[in-house]
């Protein structure tokens, strides 16, 4: 029983022999680390912070006020998220760098880790990369109205690594960059003037030219479709039971709903006016009556 105590008070030295030594070391090192050299070295190092600091506001300031002939918005945000980025690894390299961790030996870790997290990080390499080649394309900007797969709204924000689209129904959508480059996209803004074709049946016993001159007339009546290029109106083939014809009108892309909307209502009102009819179907139900024939033996 006294031989266990006496082990007991042994483990009990050493466990307390080797915080005293930890605490002992760490001293040390704290000593050794606030010297004036390193003292100086980390005032260099703050002062270096505070000139890339000023910098980086005065850039953020200069791709701000830029005019917009030279730069277009999605470009200037674009710049300031690639600023700040760069801001920040240049801080965190001096702060490594201040407090004694030595760059070659963080490149010689980063480099075994890379290894072991490639694999994970290639869908971020494969956005950053894809989102170059978005800005360098300058298809999308800040305001467009798109498409990319089943989803259509309007760019609120373009990233390095993806963008946000606010649909319609009020929701934001992120979209990553390597999938814009990788799906049909559409940018519905993109030019000036865009077209809308709809199309109108009219019945057999309506002679085809008349037809074409009255429809012509409804794209006239719509204030916001476009002289040039000029509306347009053609047949489009012959259906079971109508004769099927486009009518064509171009417009500005922000006046979409008012000359959808404008464009049925005046088509609805010269076919009227001239008096001819759109088909329809019908249908007839005819209910025959049973005809029961009772035989009877004489």
């Amino acid at each position: 029983m006294g031989e266990y105590a006496v082990v007991s008070s042994e483990g009990a030295n050493s466990t307390a022999g080797e915080a005293i030594a930890k605490a002992t070391n760490f001293r040390q090192w704290f000593e050794d680390f606030i010297s004036w050299q390193n003292l100086i070295k980390i005032a260099g190092g703050v002062i270096l912070i505070l000139i890339m600091w000023v910098a980086y506001r005065l850039i953020l300031r200069g791709i701000k006020k830029s005019s917009s002939k030279k730069m277009n918005t999605h470009r200037k945000q674009m710049l300031v998220h690639f600023s700040k980025y760069i801001f920040y690894v240049l801080v965190v390299l001096q702060v490594l760098s201040m407090i004694g961790i030595k760059l070659s030996a963080l490149l010689g870790a980063a480099g075994i880790a890379g290894i072991a997290i490639g694999f994970a990080a290639q869908t971020s390499v494969s956005n950053l990369i894809s989102g170059l080649f978005v800005l360098g394309e300058g298809s999308i900007k800040i305001g467009d109205a798109v498409t990319v797969d089943d989803v259509t709204g309007i760019v609120e924000e373009i990233n390095l690594l993806s963008i946000h689209i606010h649909t319609y129904d009020n929701h934001m959508v992120r979209i990553p960059n390597s999938t814009i480059i990788n799906s049909n996209f559409t940018n519905i803004n993109f030019h000036k003037t865009r077209r809308m074709t709809i199309a109108v049946s009219v019945d057999y016993s309506t002679d085809m030219r008349t037809a074409l001159e009255v429809l012509a007339k409804a794209p006239a009546l719509c204030p916001t479709v476009v002289a040039d290029p000029a509306p347009a109106v053609w047949c489009d083939g012959f259906g079971d039971s109508r004769i099927n014809m486009t009518v064509a009108a171009w417009f500005k892309p922000a006046d979409f709903l008012q000359t959808k909307n404008d464009l049925y209502i005046a088509i609805k009102k010269v076919l009227d006016e001239a008096k001819i009819s759109i088909p329809f179907n019908q249908l007839d139900v005819r209910i025959k009556d049973d005809i029961k024939i009772i035989q009877t033996d004489d």
